[in-house]
């Protein structure tokens, strides 16, 4: 079963099923808020498809902030989670090691996204990175962030995850 979502559902149902772990403010909106169905979950396995650079807030991938947020959710409530992040195209570049993505990128401040990467790894999340946007782009493995698996190609590990049972999310 694939479920495929756009950035604005996700956003719209991650937002309000993941909430920050600062306390909300309690206002009459919140207030009024009344859930008829509670989302519960025993397990869950998920693949994020990251190929979507309009999948920005700013300068945040969004689907990095929602990575994170998906694993405090389970996390919080015990369930058993496996997650994949499939990471091709043009977000292919966020898993570059810092001389690479001062290359690609054209600057010298090197990838600002890696800490965030080596969370989610450090978290349980298995990161990938596609070969033919590596091969596309004159990257090698030597390129790429510690920790980052390489595959043989996304569209190919898309179909396999889904095929296996993984609930596709693309932001």
């Amino acid at each position: 079963m694939s479920i495929k979502a756009g950035f604005g559902t996700i956003a719209i149902c991650l937002a309000a099923a993941m909430p920050l772990a600062a306390k909300a403010v309690d206002t009459p909106a919140t207030q009024a808020i009344h859930i008829d169905v509670p989302v519960v979950l025993k397990d869950a396995k998920v693949l994020y498809n990251m190929d979507h650079s309009s999948a920005m807030t700013g300068d945040q991938p969004v689907g990095l902030t929602y990575m994170s947020l998906t694993v405090k959710k389970f996390q919080k409530d015990h369930t058993s989670w496996k997650m994949v992040a499939v990471f091709h195209n043009t977000m292919a570049y966020l898993l570059l090691n810092d001389a690479a993505y001062n290359k690609a990128r054209k600057t010298s401040h090197g990838n600002p996204y890696k800490d965030q990467v080596a969370a989610l790894i450090k978290e349980g999340v298995q990161i990938e990175e596609c070969a033919v946007s590596m091969k596309n782009n004159g990257w090698t493995n030597a390129d790429v962030l510690p920790d980052v698996k390489v595959n043989s190609g996304a569209v190919g590990r898309i179909v396999q995850l889904v095929q296996d049972g993984y609930v596709q999310l693309e932001p």
